[in-house]
């Protein structure tokens, strides 16, 4: 750091119909700096962010008070693209690439490089018009594109059509497209993390300490409270639309950092108990092969005992998510799948959720959600397609049951906490994190004995990251539901599973118990050992 100060936001305040969400917010992030920004769904962070990035939404919606100061001078910002030209790039929580289009393509996209040929020379002293005839510079382009992957200490290769990526990845191409504007000064990175691997998030972590130290102030919104006392200079820690306190490096740790967030010391982690599995198999499978983009899985066997939570870990891009999606027909499979016994059909969705399975899908924007749809909607739309539920019938007509509907998902609101305005609201209005709520609620309103979950609590903060694996470990424990998690978090699988399978090149590597050492973990998932099943 050089003591110099590159942004500053001062005494900002924005309502929403009356509603307050920020409250009088001030903070300030130095030229070099990693300083971060905390706080539980609903504190008020996207909103802040939003206005710093002169997001539509702010000025359609009223405005705000207070002031954006760069580099000492108060400034306005009502674009995403005057933010750009001041030198502020941001990295969204959701991503915003085009799965058509390559990687370079996604990086450059209208910061193309161009250079003259016969035709634009001709037409080159009508105005823009010959620069408009000029050829892509392929590469040029290439060599920016390279150069900015590799600040971030990845071999993605640029002509790769991002359709084809693993999610992690895409993070990767999210981040590079902001490093490769050349007046980037400010860099924001929101829940960078939330979609990486422990080992993807070290070398992301690494290749933000190195961004730093050339001069750009990065500031980093995360969940992952490990990570961010790794890194930062400064926290700022946000609750209810206030700041909650400011910590400097020699003050962080997670249990404080988490204490001022929600506002009440949290308990030191244990393993809750646990049920005992019956010994019988509630679903076996057999040779499964998934043909998932950028999560292949070949030639996979295993069993998950009735009863029990199954753990499923790798690194990303080893198959790990593709067991269940292969498993509920999202995507291409071979092999056998039995439940209680019997066969079920693969490639083939509904019949995954008539033999009483449910997923809740990694992928909550894509998969998972009607995000133009109402909560209610979202909710019980599974079950009444699957299932026939919340219809009622009158004279040969089936009808959505509206009242059924609201009464049920207003008791998931309530039980999951999903903090909305009400059953009615779009999706799409919701955080991230609610987001992933209403995803689960949805399976759940299957009312499944086996209910497959991908990445859990993949971008919700450390309050509502509980109340979802407590509602998980409480559904197993006092409902018999079997409950298989696929996790890129190993201590939450070490938290809430009996076993651990651990899948390597799109195989099971090993299956273990909950409490094997680190050292085995690690050597299972890098491919370097394997283990016998436990």
């Amino acid at each position: 750091m050089t003591g110099k100060t590159v942004l500053e936001m001062r005494g900002i305040t924005k309502d929403y119909s009356g509603n307050r969400v920020l409250k009088n917010v001030s903070f300030a992030v130095e030229e070099g700096e990693i300083h971060s920004l905390i706080g539980e769904n609903g504190a008020g962070k996207s909103t802040l962010m939003n206005i710093l990035f002169g997001m539509p939404v702010i000025h359609e919606s009223g405005g705000f008070k207070g002031e954006v100061i760069l580099d000492g001078r108060a400034v306005s910002i009502s674009t995403p693209k005057e933010a750009m030209n001041l030198g502020i790039g941001m990295v969204h929580q959701e991503f915003v690439l085009l799965p058509g289009f390559n990687v370079l393509e996604n990086v450059k996209l209208n910061r193309e490089s161009t250079k003259p040929n016969p035709i634009s020379r001709i037409f080159w002293g009508f105005g823009k018009t010959g620069k408009k005839l000029e050829t892509l510079d392929y590469p040029t382009m290439k060599r920016d594109v390279r150069a900015a992957l590799s600040s971030l200490s990845t071999s993605i290769d640029e002509m790769t059509p991002v359709r084809d990526l693993p999610v992690g990845h895409m993070q990767f191409v999210e981040i590079a497209r902001e490093l490769d504007k050349s007046k980037v000064r400010l860099l924001v990175l929101d829940e960078p993390t939330a979609v990486l691997t422990e080992s993807e998030a070290e070398t992301l972590l690494a290749a933000m300490r190195g961004l730093a130290a050339k001069g750009i102030a990065i500031l980093f919104i995360s969940h992952r409270l490990g990570e961010v006392a790794s890194v930062s200079e400064h926290v700022t820690v946000m609750r209810d639309g206030e700041v909650a306190g400011r910590l400097t490096r020699g003050e962080l740790d997670a249990g404080s950092m988490a204490e001022m967030m929600v506002g009440r010391r949290l308990a030191a982690s244990e393993r809750p108990a646990r049920r005992e599995a019956a010994a019988d198999v509630i679903l076996k499978v057999e040779n499964l092969s998934v043909r998932m983009p950028g999560e292949n899985v070949s030639d996979v066997s295993l069993e998950v005992r009735r009863g029990e939570i199954l753990g499923i870990a790798g690194l990303a891009g080893q198959g790990k998510l593709g067991i269940a999606n292969g498993v509920m027909g999202l995507y291409p499979a071979q092999g056998s799948v039995r439940k209680d016994g019997r066969p079920v059909p693969l490639n083939d969705a509904a019949s995954a959720m008539a033999a009483r399975m449910a997923l809740v899908s990694e992928d909550r924007r894509g998969l998972g959600l009607l995000l133009d749809q109402s909560v209610e909607d979202n909710v019980t739309v599974r079950a009444m397609q699957a299932q026939g539920g919340f219809l009622r019938s009158f004279m040969g007509f089936s009808f959505a049951d509206s009242a059924a509907i609201r009464a049920h998902t207003k008791k998931m609101i309530e039980a999951l906490d999903i903090r909305c305005t009400g059953p009615a609201q779009r999706v799409r209005r919701l955080s991230g994190g609610n987001q992933q709520k209403v995803c689960i609620a949805g399976a759940l309103t299957l009312s499944p004995d086996l209910l497959f979950v991908s990445e859990p609590t993949r971008g919700i903060d450390i309050g509502a990251r509980e109340l979802v694996l407590e509602l998980l470990r409480r559904l197993n424990f006092e409902r018999g539901v079997t409950v298989v998690v696929t996790s890129s978090e190993l201590a939450e699988l070490r938290s809430t599973c009996d076993r651990i399978v651990v899948v390597y090149r799109g195989q099971v590597q090993g299956i273990v118990p909950w409490d094997v050492s680190n050292v085995e973990l690690g050597l299972l998932m890098a491919g370097e050992k394997k283990k016998e099943a436990a």
